[in-house]
């Protein structure tokens, strides 16, 4: 396969993951602001996220349909397949998070939404890091940004029994308390598609897939 088809795909890709990124940076912002005019345009932005991982996958399959690519350049032609469609599950809860953004709008939040904020932190850098890590083909860096992932299920357990705790004592909290779970649990999702790219790139570079959500 011509190296110019190569570069084609992963200039997409990496245009498709800084929009998701932002997406998510700014669905975290406007819950943290309760702003309801960027919710708004996050969501409305989805339509773009569709739109790129609807046309990387037929670029996909129209290259290894009229390309004949060699083993590994199919690989990562599949790779990138696969990627697009975690990314694109990754913006739809970031448009999860601005819906709630938008369902507390006017309400206090309690102390215990605290930890969603480095939940936050560190879900875009793992992100951040793990596109590097496919552009550079850098398998030791994707097995690093999965560490990275126990951090965000820990905290989301933590968030899970504080908040339960929270709900049980005060019953005005339990509208707020599970819509702060359901946060913390599309954040956690969206670690989990982090760490789904992670396995794609090991496979792209190894040629085997590993399970690294066990």
């Amino acid at each position: 396969m011509r190296i110019d088809r190569v570069k084609i795909l992963n200039a997409d890709l990496i245009s498709m993951a800084s929009l998701v990124e932002k997406q998510i940076y700014d669905s975290m912002v406007a819950l943290k602001e309760q702003d309801l005019i960027l919710a708004d345009k996050i969501i409305k932005n989805d339509d773009k996220v569709d739109d790129m991982h609807r046309d990387i996958e037929e670029k996909c399959v129209k290259f290894m349909a009229t390309e004949s690519p060699v083993a590994k350049d199919l690989r990562r032609i599949y790779t990138t397949s696969k990627i697009v469609t975690d990314l694109e599950r990754m913006a739809d809860h970031a448009v999860d998070i601005c819906k709630i953004v938008k369902r507390l709008k006017g309400v206090s939040f309690v102390d215990e939404i605290t930890p969603i904020w480095r939940m936050g932190d560190i879900i875009i850098e793992m992100i951040k890091l793990s596109i590097d890590a496919y552009v550079n083909g850098d398998v030791d860096a994707a097995y690093e940004i999965c560490h990275m992932d126990d951090s965000v299920d820990e905290i989301h357990q933590g968030m899970f029994e504080t908040v339960l705790k929270k709900m049980v004592k005060d019953d005005t909290a339990i509208n707020q308390g599970t819509q702060i779970l359901f946060i913390s649990k599309y954040i956690e999702r969206i670690g989990d598609h982090v760490t789904n790219i992670c396995e794609w790139i090991i496979f792209s570079k190894k040629g085997t897939y590993v399970d690294l959500n066990e």
